[in-house]
């Protein structure tokens, strides 16, 4: 190991040297020359520190955009963080489950299905993170259960403590020392997100594994900090304390005393509420921050500056001589600018998951970047596919009549992806409406393979063109099942994670949004694929097929010849977007929305910035979401009337089919 001399040689035990060239768990700070001998002693690096962020009194206060914040902020201190989500339920991986039920599987470059804070994570603080970030209980037992098989217990009767409590700390132990922010060694600060709320029955094991593991890392190694509600009664308008005094309470019953509280209300807590809070939950008032409604989630990390957040987090930890003041230059003008949008940009979103926004969170927030890049204020019309298709004129026309109403004033159409039948019909029409009508189109995953089996079936005359996955026995299979997936197995199947796609074609659009590379790396998750048997009829009918696999048998990017914009990707571009450095494709989307001469234009160019990538990797910094209270709606969903909002979610005004979640961020 060379260094210089003098110079700080870092691992993780400090021992001597015993063998020549041994380097095992040693790594080097500023490494220039020199060489570390048999006899040597090295020094050890700093304990990890760990932030750990738990939520009390209900579910969905924003605790993956809180801790994604403190991250913001510890990082602009000049400090390295990772982050881990913890998740009680007994699923193995997010893989399996609803979108109705848990929101989008966020997929990460390995191929983890996880859940959906960890895109907050990646977002807000430029990380690319592991599966291994995403603890379950399933994984955890699983291990365990792996290690008894073995026999690595040596005969020992295994319980929840000491073996799963143990398995769940070596487990966060070993991951927060994995680099993710591409530099070599462990960071500095660890943020662990605690899923669910104090007092849930599955979360018993993770709350005694993190008491136990607070103490072993010991005063100064560990901060708690935890969110809690704070609500105001409308019919006092008085903000309420004893929610968060018993949750607080409840917290200490288990072991942990809170080092930071924060609280979530509709507006800054007032003086002498802050008082009542620190006099009954013994916390120092300096110690509790409000985190209240703001237009949008790029102000959490300045609410966190504003109120010293992170003094009380460097003083936990120990890191004060560590850190910097805060540098969040950048963060705030980008939020300034959000904030200052007028002239806006209206999509429809035609999909079946239109009743849970967060079942389309990433391609949500990567609409945004690029809206926010193209100094457009982003309107989203939430279109149910099944409203749009024959069969609900005749059952219920007014849904059929909305949906088209708000298809046909969109400025630009997007397909996401999804699986299942339900509303194919209604997708492929979308698709036929934005060929035909010249209107910009971008279709994610499945809405690539929609845009090809409309092509087949208006085009080319083939009435029976369908994929496999909807019809198995159509004679015009425009899109198989893929060779290496399973049928009988659902979890971790598809074909998922980080894949290359090589430009067939130089001057497409595609390859001009990314920069003119050769090649790009863009996170993938499905089953089915474009059919190569049908590549050069297809082709023949107007799409080409401008960006394959490395075997050129799968196709990753189809673009319709001599349309203003229609893109067909099978990846998911989102998952990759960046508030500084949104998605290539969704950023060539909206350009071509707000360009002068399309279908609806808007009163001027939107000039969109194509940022230099490399090979489809796309950094910076962030995401957001704003809040927004409004009158409730009723809309239609195949027919079927529910309440909703109308108004802004998510970062973007939004029409039909609306749930927020509490006081407007998560």
């Amino acid at each position: 190991m060379k260094v210089e001399r003098g110079e700080l040689v870092l691992l993780f035990t400090t021992r001597r040297l015993k063998e020549e060239g041994e380097e095992g768990g040693i790594w080097v700070h500023r490494a220039k020359g020199g060489r570390v001998s048999v006899g040597d002693t090295v020094q050890t690096k700093e304990k990890m520190k760990y932030v750990l962020v738990t939520g009390g009194v209900v579910s969905g206060l924003g605790k993956g955009v809180a801790a994604s914040s403190i991250g913001v902020v510890l990082k602009a201190c000049g400090l390295r963080v990772t982050s881990i989500k913890i998740d009680p339920y007994l699923n193995t991986d997010a893989g399996t489950m609803s979108p109705f039920e848990h929101g989008e599987v966020f997929v990460l470059d390995d191929g983890g299905e996880v859940d959906l804070d960890l895109g907050n994570y990646e977002r807000f603080l430029d990380l690319k993170l592991t599966r291994d970030n995403n603890i379950t209980t399933g994984k955890i037992y699983q291990s365990v259960i792996e290690k008894e098989r073995r026999g690595d217990y040596l005969g020992k009767t295994v319980q929840v403590v000491p073996h799963i409590t143990d398995a769940i700390q070596e487990w966060i132990e070993r991951v927060a020392n994995i680099p993710v922010d591409g530099n070599e060694g462990p960071a500095d600060v660890c943020i662990i997100e605690l899923g669910g709320t104090i007092g849930d029955i599955e979360s018993a094991p993770f709350i005694e594994a993190l008491v136990q593991f607070s103490y072993r890392v010991g005063t100064g190694n560990f901060c708690l900090v935890h969110l809690s509600l704070v609500p105001v009664l409308n019919v006092v308008g008085e903000q309420k304390t004893k929610p968060t005094q018993h949750s607080v309470r409840q917290l200490r019953g288990l072991g942990f005393t809170p080092n930071i509280l924060a609280c979530r209300s509709t507006k800054e807590l007032e003086e002498n509420v802050k008082a009542k809070l620190a006099q009954f939950c013994h916390v120092p008032l300096s110690n509790i921050v409000t985190l209240y409604d703001v237009p949008n989630i790029w102000h959490i990390p300045l609410l966190l500056r504003d109120q010293k957040a992170h003094e009380a987090i460097l003083k936990a930890l120990n890191l004060q001589g560590d850190a910097k003041e805060p540098n969040l230059k950048e963060w705030t003008e980008r939020t300034e600018i959000y904030d200052s949008l007028h002239e806006s940009v209206r999509i429809a979103m035609v999909g079946k998951y239109t009743g849970l926004k967060d079942a389309y969170l990433s391609v949500l927030k990567a609409l945004l970047h690029a809206s926010v890049a193209c100094k457009r204020k982003l309107i989203v019309d939430w279109v149910a596919a099944g409203d749009l298709e024959d069969i609900t004129a005749e059952e219920d026309p007014d849904a059929h009549r909305t949906a088209w109403g708000l298809l046909k004033g969109a400025n630009g159409i997007l397909v996401p992806g999804g699986f299942g039948d339900r509303g194919v019909q209604g997708k492929i029409l979308a698709a036929k409406y934005a060929r035909e009508n010249n209107i910009p189109y971008l279709g994610i995953c499945l809405g690539m393979q929609i845009a090809v089996i409309e092509v087949a079936r208006s085009v080319l005359g083939l009435h029976d063109a369908n994929s496999a996955e909807f019809d198995l026995a159509t004679k015009n299979p425009c899109v198989i099942f893929m060779p290496e997936g399973s049928k009988t197995h659902m979890g971790g199947t598809m074909r998922l994670g980080s894949r290359r796609t090589y430009f067939q074609v130089a001057d497409c659009k595609s390859a001009k949004l990314y920069g003119n590379v050769d090649f790009i790396d863009e996170r993938h998750r499905h089953r089915y694929e474009v059919n190569p048997e049908m590549i050069s009829q297809l082709e023949s009918a107007g799409l080409s097929f401008v960006g394959k696999d490395e075997t050129g048998r799968r196709m990753e990017i189809v673009e319709l010849v001599g349309h203003p914009f229609f893109i067909g990707v099978q990846f998911h571009p989102e998952f990759k977007s960046r508030p500084g450095n949104p998605s290539p494709p969704f950023l060539g989307f909206i350009a071509a929305v707000c360009k002068p001469g399309t279908v609806r234009p808007l009163a001027a160019a939107c000039e969109p910035r194509i940022l230099p990538q490399n090979n489809g990797h796309i950094s910076k910094l962030t995401n957001g979401i704003s809040n927004g209270h409004a009158p409730m709606s009723k809309v239609h969903q195949h027919g079927k009337g529910f309440k909703s909002s109308n108004g802004s979610l998510n970062g973007v005004y939004t029409n039909g089919n609306g749930n927020g979640h509490i006081y407007g961020w998560k």
